[in-house]
C-alpha cells in the first residue's frame, strides 16, 4: 500500500480464522488504519486478500461486503438525519436485493444483541451517546451477516465503563463464529480480547503471536501497556489476560 511514492505498508501479513478475534495494535500513524481500509478495498494495495480460499484482488469495495468482508470505520459514518432503525436496514443493503433476505429476523437479532437500539429505534441517528453509536455501527454492520468482521478503533471516544461495555460485546460475538479483526490504540483492552495479536509500526509488522505472549513481552509492555518501572506483581495484576483465562 503506497501514498504517491511512499510506502505506508509492507510485509504485513496475517490471517484470521471463523470465531477468532485477532488484532492489530501499533501508534498513530502505524498504519493500522490504512491496514483495514486497504482489505475493505477503499485503497488500493498490491498485496493479495482471500477470504476463504476466494482471491478479492479484483473485487471492489462493494463487492467484498457482500461476501462477507465489512469494515466498521473509525468515525462510524452514521447516517445522523436517518433512524437508528433505517440506519441498521441500510447495513443489509447488499442483501436486499436477493430474494428470500429476511430483515425482521435480522433486526430482531440484533436488537437481541444491543436492547438499548430497540428502545431509540425510531430516534435519530445524530440523537445518540457515544456508547450508542458504536453499538448502532456494531449492529449495522451484523445486519450484512459478516464472514469478517473489522473493526478500526471501537474505543475511539469512548468513557472506561463504555468501553468495557463495547469490548465484551466484541468477546460475545466470537461465539457466533464470525472472524474479528480488531485495529485498536487502547492495547491493554484489545490483548486482552483478542486470540493473536501483531504489533505495527511505521507499515511494518515488527512483532507477532498469541495474545497472552504478546502482553508479556518486555517491548510490548514498555510501549503499549504503560508498566515499565512498575514492579512485576503490578505488573501482573494490570497487565491483559487471554479470554481463556479470564472466561
Amino acid at each position: 500500500m503506497a501514498y504517491g511514492k511512499v510506502e505506508a505498508l509492507h510485509g504485513v501479513s496475517l490471517s484470521v480464522r471463523e470465531g477468532s478475534i485477532v488484532t492489530v495494535i501499533g501508534p498513530n500513524g502505524a498504519g493500522k488504519s490504512t491496514l483495514l481500509n486497504s482489505l475493505a478495498g477503499l485503497l488500493p494495495g498490491k498485496g493479495e486478500v482471500r477470504l476463504r480460499g476466494k482471491s478479492l484482488a479484483d473485487v471492489g469495495t462493494e463487492e467484498r461486503v457482500a461476501e462477507g468482508l465489512v469494515l466498521v470505520p473509525e468515525k462510524r459514518e452514521l447516517f445522523g438525519a436517518m433512524s437508528v432503525e433505517d440506519n441498521l436496514v441500510l447495513g443489509a443493503f447488499t442483501r436486499l436485493r436477493r430474494r428470500g433476505t429476511d430483515l425482521d429476523a435480522d433486526l430482531k437479532s440484533v436488537f437481541a444483541r444491543f436492547p438499548r437500539l430497540e428502545e431509540r429505534r425510531a430516534q435519530y441517528a445524530a440523537t445518540l451517546s457515544g456508547g450508542e453509536r458504536q453499538m448502532l455501527a456494531l449492529g449495522r454492520a451484523l445486519m450484512g451477516r459478516p464472514k469478517v468482521l473489522m473493526l478500526d478503533e471501537p474505543s475511539l471516544g469512548l468513557a472506561p465503563i463504555v468501553v468495557r461495555d463495547i469490548f465484551r460485546i466484541i468477546a460475545d460475538l466470537r461465539a457466533t463464529g464470525v472472524a474479528i479483526l480488531l485495529v485498536e490504540q487502547n492495547a491493554r483492552a484489545a490483548l486482552q480480547v483478542a486470540d493473536y495479536g501483531h504489533v505495527l509500526e511505521t507499515g511494518e509488522q515488527v512483532l507477532e503471536g498469541p495474545s497472552a505472549d504478546l502482553a508479556s513481552n518486555p517491548r510490548v509492555i514498555e510501549t503499549y501497556l504503560g508498566l515499565a518501572g512498575k514492579p512485576p506483581a503490578a505488573q501482573a495484576a494490570m497487565a491483559p489476560h487471554s479470554p481463556e483465562a479470564s472466561s
